[in-house]
């Protein structure tokens, strides 16, 4: 079966250079994976340049430009629809999304903590901070409520001596590992 993806993301993106690398015109266990949407509402983000050495144009829909969540959400949902899409990643998406997008778009998030735990922007520094001694990632469905939707896969790690910045780098390590992975489990169950 070949599998559609769009890819959403705010910046860096390499978490979108990682799918593309993992997933991009592969199969995987009877699946072909391409992604035929890059969509980023940052000009600048440093993805678009991801995309490029893939041989894909990022479509960039700027929020500023428009004067409420819900109008922009309407735009990205005519993007994915257009696109084809059989499955809409949001990989570094830093956009609270409306009903107008979680009602009409299959969609997951990857997220920097063990979710229902540090949900919002700043996961990384709060799961940190904690007197927790494990923390991780997740990919959760995207739902109205901001990383509230049900979990499809978490990884964790112990906290153990590290300091700041070889937690960051275990939590983007992990997070190359269990996006990809879950996508690939998304539609091997479909095909059961």
């Amino acid at each position: 079966m070949l599998v559609k993806l769009a890819v959403l993301f705010s910046g860096n993106g390499s978490n979108l250079e990682n799918i593309l690398e993992k997933l991009h015109q592969k199969t995987i266990r009877g699946n072909t994976y391409e992604v035929v949407l890059c969509l980023c509402n940052k000009k600048n983000a440093f993805g678009i340049q991801r995309a490029k050495k893939y041989g894909l144009e990022s479509v960039i829909v700027e929020h500023e430009n428009f004067s409420s969540r819900e109008e922009f959400d309407q735009v990205l949902v005519e993007k994915i629809q257009q696109s084809g899409a059989d499955l809409t990643i949001l990989a570094g998406f830093m956009r609270i999304l409306s009903p107008v997008f979680t009602k009409n778009i299959k969609a997951i998030n990857l997220h920097p903590s063990l979710l229902p735990l540090f949900k919002g922007a700043h996961a990384i520094e709060e799961s940190f901070k904690s007197d927790m001694k494990v923390a991780g990632v997740s990919v959760h469905w995207v739902n109205e409520e901001l990383d509230g939707g049900k979990i499809i896969s978490q990884k964790a790690f112990e906290k153990e001596e590290m300091n700041f910045n070889e937690f960051e780098e275990k939590i983007h390590n992990l997070e190359y590992e269990i996006l990809p992975d879950s996508v690939v489990k998304i539609f091997e169950k479909q095909e059961n």
